[in-house]
Order: structure tokens, then C-alpha cells, then sequence
């Protein structure tokens, strides 16, 4: 019987795209609007998505299936951040981003409760960016968390410093630190043994008191193998 109804579920959802799918672009995003202004979603949200993709070039039926995405990711963060957590239109936008980046509703809703009214925005942009990072949900909300307590300094710091520690990991540490540096004991560059040239000499050891001799000529003109 389960069975049943998910495959009953299954093709309706179908069903459902299919239609959406076979709508014009106008009309998905005019239904995208609809849903964004019965929710409450400032319409500036969706205008600006249509705008820039309108300045680009881009096809009408792409641009529909942006502000589809955008309006469903839109909904889901302004379903959270309502009551306490409420923010401003362009708070709401940053959360849509979350949601986009594949934070789940319930690490946003953490994030929101953790940080301060004037600062819930700038939080949830630092944990965004941190998952965009490679770091895992949780792990990022402990992190904006930490960097809460210290105030706004740290919180704004945060992702540039996830960043370049994630930079270093990747071979860009100090010369130091990389293959073929050669360093002397204390940090210091080794000077080359005494029996290789420098760059550019020669190869031949220096006579006392001459010049250096080059390599298969004799020293004095004229003088054999039995020279003097």
C-alpha cells in the first residue's frame, strides 16, 4: 500500500514539472512572483534576478529557471527567519544564498538565534562562505559562533582567514616551507660547496696568483703536452 501511494506521489511531482516545464518562460515567471508576493518576499528580490539576466543576454526560459530557484530558496529562508529571527529584504536575499549553498533550514535558523539583530546578516554571509569553502554545516556554525564572541572585527575577518589558511593547504605556504627551497640551519641559505661553480664560472680551480684556467686549453700558449 505504501508503495502505492509514493509511486502516486512520484507521478504527480512529475506531472506537476512536466506542466511547469511546458508553461512559457513569461508565465513561469510571472507564477514565481505570485508565489514570492503571497509569501511576503519582497518582489525587489525576484526583479533583480530577472534584470541582470536580462542585461546579460541570457535566454527567457533560463532566466525562469533562475527565479524559480531563486523564489523556492527565497520561501524556504523567509519560512525560517520570521518572528525574532526576521530580517530585512537584504538579509532574506543573504539567507536565500545560504539556502542555495545547500545550508539546511535548521543550521540557519541556529545561526540566526546565535547572532544579534544588527549582526544576523553579516553572520549568515560568514557561514555561507565558510561551507562554500569546504567546511561542513556544523563545523562552520561552530566557527561563526566562536567568532560571534569576540565581536564584529572577528565575524567580518572570518572568511578571508578560512581562505587563506585553506590557500596554505594547498601548497601556498611561506618559500620556506616549499619543495627545492634550500635552507641553511636557522633559516638561512646555504652557500654552494666549494667544488661547484658558481653560477656562470668555470669549472676549472683557479691558479695561485692567475686566472682561471679554461677547460681543454693549456695555460701558456704554444706549450705542448711536455711544455713546462
Amino acid at each position: 500500500m505504501k508503495l502505492v501511494i509514493g509511486s502516486a506521489v512520484l507521478a504527480l511531482a512529475l506531472a506537476s514539472a512536466s506542466s511547469a516545464a511546458a508553461q512559457p518562460p513569461q508565465a513561469r515567471i510571472d507564477a514565481a512572483l505570485a508565489r514570492a508576493k503571497a509569501a511576503g518576499i519582497p518582489a525587489a528580490l525576484l526583479d533583480s534576478k530577472i534584470a541582470e539576466g536580462r542585461a546579460k543576454g541570457v535566454p527567457l526560459d533560463r532566466i525562469a529557471t533562475a527565479v524559480e530557484r531563486r523564489e523556492s530558496a527565497l520561501e524556504k529562508a523567509n519560512s525560517v527567519l520570521r518572528g525574532p529571527r526576521e530580517v530585512d529584504a537584504a538579509g532574506l536575499g543573504v539567507a536565500a544564498d545560504a539556502v542555495e549553498q545547500g545550508i539546511s533550514e535548521a543550521v540557519l535558523a541556529a545561526i540566526a538565534d546565535s547572532a544579534p539583530r544588527d549582526r544576523r546578516a553579516v553572520a549568515i554571509a560568514a557561514l555561507t562562505e565558510l561551507v562554500a569553502l569546504g567546511r561542513a554545516p556544523q563545523t562552520a556554525l561552530d566557527q561563526v559562533r566562536e567568532a560571534l564572541k569576540k565581536g564584529p572585527e572577528a565575524i567580518a575577518n572570518l572568511p578571508a582567514q578560512a581562505a587563506a589558511a585553506a590557500q596554505g593547504r594547498r601548497g601556498g605556504g611561506p618559500p620556506e616551507s616549499r619543495p627545492g627551497a634550500d635552507s641553511g640551519r636557522g633559516g638561512t641559505h646555504r652557500a654552494p660547496p666549494a667544488a661547484v661553480p658558481a653560477p656562470g664560472g668555470s669549472t676549472q680551480p683557479a691558479r695561485p696568483g692567475g686566472p682561471p684556467t679554461e677547460r681543454g686549453r693549456p695555460t701558456t700558449p704554444g706549450n705542448g703536452r711536455g711544455g713546462a
